[in-house]
């Protein structure tokens, strides 16, 4: 483990080059975004895992499907143990048209055992707007079984829950509409980026097109010669390179062990003391033999040995704005193990001298 964290410090050790990023990695257009579709259907053709009787949603639901198709049926006669009431789920990707497919996920909502082998009907699925944009059918895929008979069974994976690949068909798409300009939206909000996105957008078009509204959002109007080409403007927009700042950041991950920490990281001027106490319990048998041809029996007893060893401490002196390679090598030179340079940071960020972000995961 020791070897590993030090090959994660020499990575970030290396001499930092500036780089650039797309910024069709770090940003996106507003309104091209994924939407949530949900509806409400009944997966049939289970063999015996389906919904108990008494499951009363499942069986007001297929009754109400017969009567739709001219069925008269008593719902206390009816049993649904080959049918299960379910929630469909799926997420409409930006810029679909209909008659395209899409995946969609099916989770049991009553008592059902497992959705293995059933086959979802007809069930329409509704936006936030409430109004439908797909239609689900198909057969469910549960990627496991459940065998057995009455006194054991055996179980792979969760079978309440399948997916449906293609199992959608787009009915209504989401409308997008790019006029004279459209806006980008930073993932991580940040001036910095933001400002230099600007200039380089600025910079390839060779007039200022774009504004900055705040940390996170931008405007750019888009110029003359691409109205009309509205493709080619946002394809040469999130092509073009820029390079990303980053907030100073210390990443702890306290059950493996693992430090990451981000090149600008500073130290203001701190002292570090750490030793280490070490408690050795050792238990051993004596034993105990009696003089000979005497009534006396042997006899054993425990035997236990107490040892304490504190490591010597030693004072390291870690001057203001030193960089994260001075700042491991200094840790180094204390032999400090990871577990150790975990508290060590955590003391630092403590006393107010570690000018980063302490995140622990």
């Amino acid at each position: 483990m020791r070897g590993y964290i030090w090959i994660v410090f020499v990575i970030l050790l290396l001499p930092s080059q500036a780089f650039g990023v797309r910024i069709k990695e770090i940003a996106s257009f507003e309104g091209l975004r994924d939407n949530h579709l949900i509806g409400y259907g009944l997966v049939v053709g289970l063999e015996g895992t389906g919904d108990k009787s008494g499951t009363e949603f499942t069986v007001q639901s297929l009754v109400n499907m017969l009567n739709r198709f001219g069925i008269k049926v008593d719902p206390d006669k009816v049993k649904v143990k080959n049918v299960a009431a379910v929630v469909v789920t799926a997420d409409l990707p930006p810029l679909v048209r209909p008659g395209t497919r899409i995946d969609v996920l099916v989770s049991s909502i009553g008592d059902a055992k497992s959705l293995q082998g059933g086959t979802l009907l007809f069930t329409p699925l509704r936006g936030a707007d409430g109004q439908i944009y797909a239609v689900a059918q198909g057969p469910v895929s549960v990627g496991g079984f459940l065998a057995g008979g009455e006194a054991t069974t055996v179980q792979k994976n969760h079978l309440t829950v399948g997916r449906i690949p293609n199992g959608a068909l787009v009915e209504k798409e989401v409308p997008i509409h790019f006029r004279d300009r459209v806006s980008l939206v930073l993932r991580n909000p940040d001036f910095t980026t933001m400002a230099r996105m600007k200039e380089r957008i600025n910079e390839a078009f060779g007039q200022e097109i774009a504004r900055p509204v705040d940390a996170m959002k931008m405007v750019i109007n888009i110029p003359e010669g691409y109205r009309g080409r509205i493709v080619e403007f946002l394809s040469r927009v999130e092509a073009l390179d820029i390079p990303v700042d980053v907030r100073s950041r210390v990443v702890i991950n306290e059950r493996t062990g693992t430090i990451v920490m981000g090149e600008n990281v500073r130290i203001s001027t701190v002292a570090v003391s750490h030793g280490n106490l070490s408690v050795e319990i050792r238990r051993s048998a004596e034993v105990s033999q009696p003089p000979p041809l005497s009534p006396g029996q042997t006899v054993v007893t425990p035997k236990e040995e107490v040892t304490v060893k504190e490591g010597k401490a030693r004072l390291l002196m870690v001057e203001g704005g030193v960089t994260i390679g001075d700042l491991v090598r200094g840790l180094n030179a204390l032999g400090v193990t990871p577990r150790d340079l975990i508290a060590i940071l955590q003391a630092i960020k403590a006393a107010g001298a570690l000018q980063a972000e302490l995140e622990l995961i």
